[in-house]
């Protein structure tokens, strides 16, 4: 017997609608969807333990997100042909609903949650990440897991000054926006996205247009769990917790900590001076204490800690480090660093610096995207590293992280758009984080556009971004420049914004509080712009422009167009001439089929070699025109004429034939032409008979009198 289907939908307002259906798949999760939308299909499901493992303080949970080759009717590719470990695309989607999710399970729940979603179907009018965190939030509302509140995702684009809801990936191409608003019924909770140089006030209207699309997504799913019979919410065992230990470690802690957090100071005098305040705390109790409720000092600390570091911000208007709540910390920036890259920039703020590259290339060096929902490539991408010891730890290395790959990716959606349409290169950032103690990713922003002007990238605008911070406590609010890292995980609100003198260019930004009020969001907008035009100013202290070429020692590039079928000619049997023409010359050679034209990309670093590599081009495409002089070499001697080569095109020949030698009748070619003699030929065109190439000499000299005709005397 099949089982019932219970089926919601969510009309999109554009002729387009998505379904949400349950009770027939994965019915042994503790909640299972299946979301549709034209032919795509995705299954959500979410499963939470029972019991929390001993000994843990935090929230397990794992979003994984997935899209199966098969729903594209796709093999993957590799050796085993099996799906591997999670490309970055889907890290990404992976992060975009964990960071919604995550605040939203009450703060005492440790059992481990694992939410995965995944692409069976795939439609290539339909991009699937905007609809994961519609598919998570759904199979939560099926289940007993205790959650706070329903969420989902949506995606904005704006073509012709219209917002469009879940556009398709053609759609964007047109678009100057690219947003992802995550958000409850009440309250916005994450944005992730670019912009072509947009306004803070048009950010803000493209976000209200989301979150409104959005009320109609969790009416859908109040209304699948209603139906479907909605369950009564697990019990679980709540953390412990006791009154009079924290009232002895505020009473302890709170004046000491308030004064710390008010002098200002730098990270590591800081944590310093607070370790020894939670070491005086942890002296108030005895051995047997500790060992019974050490966990609740630690916690109790932490909880006092934050509230008298805020209440500084709140009371006084300054901040750990002594700022005022606008100010920016001291900026010193240097270019071309490291002296055999392509280009470098060192960008140091307060106790925050990284070291970014840039490394120029052909299309050859473009970053491959295959993937069932996208394939394709990328001339302009950015890799971002955060070492251990950048923040003074030592842990192991596992690869890089999704954080790595997430910070990366904002830095390149901030800069990508700055980068010429006509750039023939293939541009790699490669940002180093060195030290950090507040938005290394900003820093990644601006060590990045650096590094570009100084590798002579002719960007359209330079990009400079910053991370702001809030600190509310419902009456009053902070809005903080330039946050520390310490300011990031006390704040109810962590903003990074980028942009250039115009607009801005992406964000990301993740709020931890209900109701955030848009005049507050709108607020740190504000101050956004003023603190990174602030930065871009000292940016552009260090390097006022792009270099205006690229450094002695960096590839240059040159692009040429041919016809298609000369393609087969420069490349040659096997590749023969193509490879000895790279050898030769010390360049790199990569040719493309555009629309039946061949894109010659020409890479080297010594002029002469590319000089010969457009030699040759020009040599093999060379096409004569009839009737027009071209200057020839003799480069053989045949008895029925010389076999000539172009000079303006070597490696092209054509017979010249003994009859067009000379108007006088010649018994001998070396009687007129020698080997190695240089001299003017008129191309004639294809002989009719012989169906080739002729060339006269003869043509370009002046033709001889004909001698007339004697009367002779008889006798003579």
């Amino acid at each position: 017997m099949i089982p019932q289907l219970f089926v919601e939908k969510i009309d999109l307002g554009d002729g387009r609608s998505i379904t949400i259906e349950t009770g027939r798949l994965a019915k042994q999760a503790d909640g299972s969807v299946v979301v549709r939308i034209g032919k795509t299909v995705i299954l959500g499901t979410v499963v939470s333990a029972r019991k929390a493992s001993p000994g843990i303080d935090f929230l397990p949970l794992t979003v994984d997100y997935r899209e199966k080759f098969a729903a594209a009717g796709r093999f993957p590719g590799g050796f085993f042909k099996r799906e591997a470990r999670p490309s970055d695309s889907e890290v990404l989607t992976m992060r975009l609903v964990d960071r919604v999710l995550r605040p939203l399970f009450p703060s005492d729940y440790h059992a481990e949650v694992q939410v995965m979603i995944q692409l069976m179907s795939h439609d290539d009018d339909v991009m699937p990440d905007a609809l994961a965190g519609l598919a998570a939030s759904a199979a939560l509302a099926l289940s007993d897991i205790p959650f706070e509140t329903l969420i989902s995702e949506a995606r904005v684009g704006r073509i012709d000054g219209k917002f469009i809801i879940n556009p398709s990936r053609a759609q964007l191409e047109l678009s100057d926006i690219d947003m992802m608003i995550g958000a409850s019924r009440d309250s916005i909770a994450m944005v992730e996205g670019e912009m072509k140089e947009i306004s803070e006030k048009e950010m803000v209207e493209a976000i209200k247009f989301a979150h409104e699309h959005i009320k109609v997504q969790i009416d859908a799913q109040e209304r699948l769990a209603s139906a479907f019979g909605k369950k009564e919410v697990r019990t679980y065992e709540t953390e412990k917790s006791d009154e009079a230990i924290y009232a002895k470690v505020k009473a302890a802690a709170y004046d000491k900590i308030y004064a710390i957090a008010s002098k200002g100071s730098a990270k590591h005098e800081r944590s310093a001076a607070f370790e020894a305040v939670k070491e005086e705390v942890k002296a108030l109790f005895t051995a047997e204490e500790l060992a019974e409720n050490g966990d609740l000092v630690g916690k109790y600390f932490y909880k006092t800690n934050k509230e008298a570091v805020r209440n500084v911000t709140l009371d006084l208007g300054t901040r750990l480090d002594g700022r005022k709540t606008t100010e920016i910390r001291p900026i010193w920036c240097e270019v071309d660093y490291l002296p055999s890259v392509h280009g470098s920039a060192l960008f140091t703020r307060g106790e925050t610096q990284a070291l970014a590259t840039a490394t120029l290339g052909t299309s050859r060096e473009a970053n491959q995207i295959d993937s069932p929902s996208e394939q394709g490539e990328e001339k302009f991408y950015l890799h971002y590293n955060f070492p251990p010891f950048s923040t003074g730890e030592a842990r192991p290395l596992r690869g890089t992280s999704r954080r790595e790959v997430g910070h990366g990716n904002l830095a390149q959606r901030a800069l990508k758009n700055m980068i010429p349409a006509d750039c023939p290169y293939t541009i790699r950032v490669v940002s180093e984080v060195l030290e950090s103690n507040g938005s290394s990713s900003m820093a990644t922003v601006c060590a990045g556009t650096l590094s570009l002007m100084d590798a002579g990238i002719q960007m359209i605008r330079p990009v400079s971004g910053i991370a702001m911070g809030l600190i509310t406590d419902g009456d009053r609010f902070a809005v903080l420049s330039d946050i520390l890292g310490d300011e990031d995980h006390l704040g109810d609100m962590d903003f990074k914004v980028t942009g250039t003198s115009e607009g801005i260019t992406a964000c990301q930004m993740d709020i931890k509080i209900d109701g955030l009020k848009y005049e507050i969001m709108e607020q740190a907008l504000a101050q956004a712009r003023d603190g990174r035009l602030h930065i871009l100013g000292k940016l552009l202290e260090t390097l006022s422009q792009p270099n205006g070429d690229v450094k002695v020692h960096a590839p240059k590039i040159i692009m040429r167009t041919i016809p298609g079928a000369y393609i087969g000619a420069l490349i040659g049997p096997g590749g023969k001439v193509i490879q000895e023409l790279q050898k030769a010359t010390g360049t790199t050679i990569v040719i493309n089929e555009v629309d039946e034209q061949g894109v010659v990309e020409i890479l080297g670093t010594d002029p002469d070699g590319i000089a010969k590599v457009l030699a040759k081009i020009d040599s093999i495409i060379f096409k004569p025109q009839m009737g027009e002089a071209y200057e020839v070499k003799v480069i053989k001697m045949l008895d029925f004429g010389a076999v000539v080569e172009y000079t303006d095109a070597p490696g092209n020949e054509v017979l010249l034939h003994v009859s067009e030698l000379a108007w006088e009748r010649t018994e001998n070619v070396s009687d007129v032409v020698k080997m190695g003699d240089v001299f003017q030929v008129k191309y004639l065109g294809v002989d009719p008979k012989t169906r080739k190439e002729k060339v006269s000499r003869k043509a370009l000299l002046p033709r001889p009198p004909r001698e007339e005709n004697k009367i002779v005397p008889k006798g003579e």
